[in-house]
């Protein structure tokens, strides 16, 4: 154990009793298991990933089945997830780490993993740690909620003074033995009992050296950036296009909201019904009906989106599709990746031609 202090011994006696060793990534937990769990762990409960991480591992094995994977395969599984980034970062990284020698094909260090695309130094830390048993530390949201109370960090853990400070603690703490369990415990820790909210402060095993439960200020740790004092409203109109059993999906640019997937057609705010149509390259004479549907709003973390639906039933295919890889006429079963609010529009499409495709 770290000579530093008792902190780790006392959480790692406390996960010995309490904390999640069923978790899918820890059996059994190899480097491609834990990174892509890690990844989507990445402002995401647990609870949330497992059924996620049970599908992707059982479709993509290994780090080659993935580097050799359709990316609307990988994005069609890691649709609902949100955060798309990081679905089509951890394909780019494992065609990286697939090009790599066998024998060496996962680095064992910190700053090997930080060379691929969206791996910070918290999920390197963690693949170290828990992959490989090398002494790393890391900085999740859970760890750092834990040690923001436990010595009571001023200022709010987003500014370069309180990240610099929670890493020195966080290397301060981190044992040189049990690393890959004591990675998992302060995590385990943060996550059930330093809640965000209604901390279980008796249930803690460092509360009676925590400087927060001893003035009565876990309200008040960690300390947030004020936020905006109203969210910001976007507004989004889409057409969903059907023709017999197809719906018309359209590519998002990979940058922007769900960067890559697919979607109905999104009409812009400067362009007409028809512009728009046209632009699809749809005949308007092919028209057989359209619906205005009702709006729903759809909330991110930092802002709100109304979308604006529009429902057109087309006679028949356009004679030409549009001669590029962003348009496709899809059917209902169609393995690609789609956003919440994309499913939640086609649905009602879905409803009709069931009924009348059965």
């Amino acid at each position: 154990m770290a000579k530093n202090d008792d902190f780790a011994g006392r959480v790692l006696a406390w996960w010995d009793v309490h904390g999640r060793k069923d978790l899918p990534w820890q059996h059994p937990r190899t480097p491609y298991r834990v990174w892509v769990s890690e990844v989507m762990l990445q402002q995401t409960r647990a609870n949330t990933v497992v059924p996620y991480f049970e599908r992707f591992v059982a479709a993509f094995p290994t780090v080659h089945d993935l580097a050799s994977a359709d990316p609307d395969r990988v994005l069609h599984l890691w649709s609902g997830l949100g955060y798309y980034a990081r679905a089509r970062n951890l394909h780019e990284a494992a065609r990286r780490l697939a090009a790599r020698p066998a024998t060496d094909a996962f680095p064992r260090e910190v700053a090997g993993w930080m060379e691929l695309p969206g791996v910070g130094r918290s999920t390197a830390g963690a693949v170290v740690a828990q992959a490989f048993g090398e002494r790393a530390s890391i900085l999740d949201a859970n760890v750092r909620r834990v040690l923001a109370r436990h010595h009571r960090v001023e200022g709010s853990v987003a500014s370069s003074s309180a990240q610099t400070e929670l890493w020195r603690l966080a290397e301060h703490h981190t044992p040189t033995q049990r690393v890959a369990d004591y990675t998992q415990a302060i995590m385990d820790l943060g996550a059930t009992v330093c809640r965000s909210a209604n901390p279980v402060c008796n249930g803690c095993p460092v509360r009676d050296t925590c400087a927060v439960h001893a003035t009565g200020e876990q309200a008040l740790f960690p300390e947030r950036a004020p936020r905006p004092s109203e969210r910001r409203l976007e507004r989004r109109r889409f057409f969903v296009i059907t023709a017999g059993d197809l719906v018309l999906l359209e590519k998002r640019p990979a940058n922007g909201i769900w960067g890559g997937l697919w979607s109905p057609p999104e009409r812009p705010q400067d362009e007409s019904a028809q512009e728009c149509m046209q632009r699809l390259g749809i005949d308007i004479a092919s028209v057989v009906e359209t619906t205005h549907a009702v709006p729903f709003r759809h909330g991110f973390s930092h802002y709100d989106l109304d979308v604006l639906p529009v429902y057109v039933r087309l006679t028949r295919l356009p004679a030409e599709v549009r001669d590029d890889d962003s348009l496709r006429w899809a059917k209902r079963d169609d393995a690609l990746g789609l956003s919440a609010v994309a499913v939640k529009l086609i649905a009602p499409a879905q409803k009709s031609l069931l009924e009348t495709n059965p």
